[in-house]
C-alpha cells in the first residue's frame, strides 16, 4: 500500500468516528520486512491496514493498538528476537515484545491512537448556552446544540446523544425553558458528566421528580468552576474551565468530590 493510500485509509477512518491506531516504523535492525516509515491503520477491532512485517510484528502491534485505544496514550514498542529479549520495557522505555520470527530482525514502531475530541451536548437557547457554543469551539470540543442557536455545523442535541460515549458532556442552560425535559434527556445518555446552569436548590428540585436520581458524581450544579463571572461570557468559561479539568483527569473515575444533587 503506497503512502498516499494509507494516508486516504486515514482519513477515511477519521469520518467514522471510531478510534483507530497508527503505527508507524521507526527504526529498524538486521533483516525486516517493513523499513522505516511503513505506516498501517489498525482499527478497534483488530484490523490492519497496510503493511508493517510478519505474523510477529503484527500481533505485537495488535496488542499494543488495543491498549492504546483503550489509554489514549502514545507508546513505542519494540519486536525484537526472543533470545535478546532481557526485560519487557527496554532502558530507553519501549516495550518489548518477543518475536519468533526467523529473520531475526528488529523494529521499533510509534504506535498513535486516534479519537474523536469530546461531543459537547448544550440543551438551551439562552445567551449563556450561546456563548458556551462558541467558547466551547475555540476548546477543541464537537458541539452538538439547539438549532435554534443558528451557529454554523449545529446538530440537534436529541439525535446526538443516542451516539455520545462516556467521555463526553452534557450542558444544560435551558434555565426555565425545558428544564426537567432536558434534564431526563441528558440522564438517559451515557456520558459520564452532566452539568447544569442553575443554583444547587433548583436542581435539586427537579431531580426529585425523576423516577430514578443520577449517580453520585454524574450531574453538577451550578455547573462550572467559581470564577466569580456574572456575565454570559463569564459563566461560559467558567464551566469550559471545569470541562477542561474533567476532559484531562482520568476519564474512566467520577471525583468522589464534586458536589452533586442526587
Amino acid at each position: 500500500m503506497s503512502k498516499l493510500d494509507i494516508f486516504d485509509t486515514i482519513a477515511a477512518l477519521r469520518q467514522t468516528g471510531a478510534p483507530f491506531c497508527v503505527a508507524t516504523v521507526v527504526r529498524t535492525a538486521d533483516v525486516t520486512s517493513a523499513k522505516a516509515g511503513a505506516k498501517a491503520a489498525i482499527t478497534n477491532d483488530g484490523e490492519i491496514m497496510g503493511h508493517l512485517g510478519g505474523g510477529c510484528v503484527t500481533r505485537a502491534v495488535r496488542e499494543a493498538a488495543f491498549e492504546a485505544i483503550a489509554t489514549g496514550a502514545t507508546t513505542v514498542i519494540r519486536v525484537k528476537p526472543s533470545a535478546k529479549v532481557v526485560a519487557l520495557t527496554d532502558e530507553d522505555g519501549a516495550q518489548v515484545f518477543r518475536s519468533g520470527c526467523p529473520s531475526g530482525g528488529t523494529v521499533d514502531l510509534l504506535i498513535e491512537p486516534y479519537e474523536l475530541p469530546p461531543m459537547l451536548a448544550l440543551f438551551g437557547t439562552t445567551p449563556i448556552a450561546r456563548a458556551i457554543a462558541q467558547h466551547a469551539a475555540l476548546a477543541g470540543l464537537r458541539v452538538a446544540c439547539d438549532p435554534a442557536l443558528e451557529l454554523s455545523e449545529t446538530q440537534a442535541v436529541d439525535r446526538e446523544l443516542t451516539q455520545m460515549r462516556p467521555q463526553d458532556f452534557v450542558v444544560i442552560a435551558t434555565q426555565g425553558a425545558g428544564d426537567l425535559d432536558a434534564l431526563k434527556s441528558a440522564l438517559s445518555s451515557p456520558v459520564r458528566r452532566v452539568s447544569m446552569i442553575a443554583s444547587a436548590r433548583k436542581a435539586a428540585a427537579l431531580v426529585a421528580k425523576l423516577d430514578t436520581p443520577p449517580l453520585a458524581g454524574r450531574l453538577k450544579s451550578p455547573a462550572g468552576l467559581d470564577l466569580g463571572g456574572i456575565d454570559p461570557h463569564d459563566i461560559a468559561l467558567s464551566v469550559l474551565a471545569e470541562i477542561v479539568q474533567w476532559r484531562n483527569s482520568d476519564p474512566h473515575t467520577l471525583e468522589e468530590t464534586d458536589e452533586t444533587t442526587a
